[in-house]
């Protein structure tokens, strides 16, 4: 399994997993131990998922088979083409996003992956998702792959459970998508996106105020 994990990365190491006879995931599914003393309260989710990161480090995958986070789009474009799990389509399934800075690719897949999202800015790959075919493997074995290899998610709730190293997001959301994501990409469109809700807030009050 750690070879094989190492070759293709999170996603088919967990696909992997499901394969397994129950009996297999079941003694593969690793013995949790009780929580220290002294252990973040469920108060404290920000201090609890900055444990967790550490806990992590920078164990959290990076790539997809031959696909790696932080690629150029051309190298993306030729990575997908030579892919036989990916029905990649060439520039159809590109678009250009709304922002000149930003592409994204679209295509379906075969088998367990049913369509996949790749989304660049500045010309590197920062985030790639996967929605898997529900009929093929469910919410809960996935979440329990994912838990055997990277311990309990940084954070937990009903729309995703998060996984966090220094560099990097993993996360499972639902229905049934997993997202990898480059942290410090991620983390400055996040503070980008709360500075202009922020201004556009300001300008919504000061349009009312007129009144």
């Amino acid at each position: 399994m750690d070879v094989f994990f190492k070759k293709y990365g999170l996603t088919l190491a967990f696909l992997a997993f499901l394969a397994a006879s129950p009996q297999a995931q079941e003694s593969a599914l690793p013995v949790k131990p009780a929580p220290a003393a002294g252990a973040a309260t469920a108060g404290a989710p920000a201090a609890r998922a900055a444990a967790a990161a550490a806990a992590i480090g920078d164990s959290l995958p990076r790539s997809f088979r031959q696909i790696k986070l932080g690629m150029g789009l051309d190298e993306l474009k030729a990575a997908l083409a030579a892919d036989d799990i990916f029905a990649f389509r060439g520039d159809r399934d590109v678009s250009l996003l709304s922002n000149p800075d930003q592409a994204l690719i679209e295509t379906t897949g075969f088998s367990f992956v049913r369509r996949a999202f790749f989304q660049l800015r500045g010309g590197k790959l920062f985030m790639m998702a996967f929605d898997l075919d529900a009929g093929r493997v469910d919410h809960y074995s996935v979440f329990s792959a994912l838990v055997a290899d990277y311990g309990e998610p940084s954070s937990l709730d009903p729309r995703e459970s998060v996984w966090l190293s220094e560099n990097t997001r993993v996360s499972l959301e639902r229905p049934l998508t997993v997202k990898y994501l480059d942290r410090i990409v991620f983390d400055e469109l996040t503070s980008s996106s709360r500075v202009k809700e922020s201004r556009d807030a300001v300008l919504r009050k000061e349009f009312l105020d007129g009144f």
